[in-house]
Parts: C-alpha cells; sequence; structure tokens
C-alpha cells in the first residue's frame, strides 16, 4: 500500500534549527515543536487514523520557493520532523531501522506552491 501526505509551505531547515539550539537550547526545542505541529496537523487531516505496522520506505518531494536554501538544509531537519510526528500520530510504530528501512529525496522549485509531498510505501 501507498500512503501520500501533503505538507504545505515549507518547514524551517537544519541551519536554522542549529542556529537557534546554540543560542538557547529551549529555542531549538521550541523551534521543533512548532515544525512537528504543522506535520501533525497535515498528518491528522489527511492520514487520520491510519497505523502501519510493517516497515516502510519513505519518499520525499521537497518543493522550495527558490534556491536559497541547500538540498541538505532542506531536508535534514525535515525528514526528522516529519518521522518524529508520523510515529507520534502512530502512523508508524517507531522510526528506527526495522520500520523506516529507506527514504529518498527529490527536490524542485515552486514559487507559487511551497510544499512537501510524502509517499509512505508499505513493505510486505
Amino acid at each position: 500500500m501507498e500512503y501520500s501526505l501533503l505538507i504545505k509551505g515549507r518547514l524551517d531547515g537544519l541551519n536554522d534549527y542549529t542556529a537557534a539550539s546554540r543560542t538557547n537550547p529551549y529555542k531549538g526545542n521550541k523551534m521543533k515543536a512548532d515544525n512537528e505541529q504543522i506535520v501533525i496537523y497535515a498528518i491528522r487531516q489527511q492520514l487520520r487514523r491510519l497505523h502501519i505496522e510493517n516497515p516502510v520506505v519513505l519518499k520525499f518531494a521537497w518543493y522550495e520557493p527558490n534556491r536559497k536554501r541547500d538540498h541538505d538544509n532542506v531536508s535534514s531537519f525535515g525528514r526528522k520532523v516529519i518521522q518524529d510526528a508520523l510515529v507520534k500520530c502512530k502512523v508508524l510504530q517507531d522510526d528506527g531501522w526495522r520500520y523506516v528501512v529507506g527514504f529518498t529525496d527529490d527536490f524542485y522549485c515552486d514559487r507559487e506552491n511551497p510544499r512537501i509531498e510524502v509517499l509512505i510505501v508499505e513493505q510486505e
């Protein structure tokens, strides 16, 4: 089975999170929690009561409004936040090796509609 998740807008980047954490650990924690809430809202709207028990592969498509942030800055913190939110909402049991067996990233530019598309591919 495959499940789609659309997150409108964009999440903070790894550089932003690192700078916030260095300034004050509470600021970094708040930034992560704020980004998680954006993802949790999307999960609750689109995936509702989905619970996946099999391992999954996550396919991320990152649509940025411009090319100012490098790929790693866009995806590193975002992947962490999205996987943690999927676990918090109990879509995934855990985000360790046993449950997330891989992921891919593709990057695009869309000035009018920045977003993150996540395809959750359940493995048999």
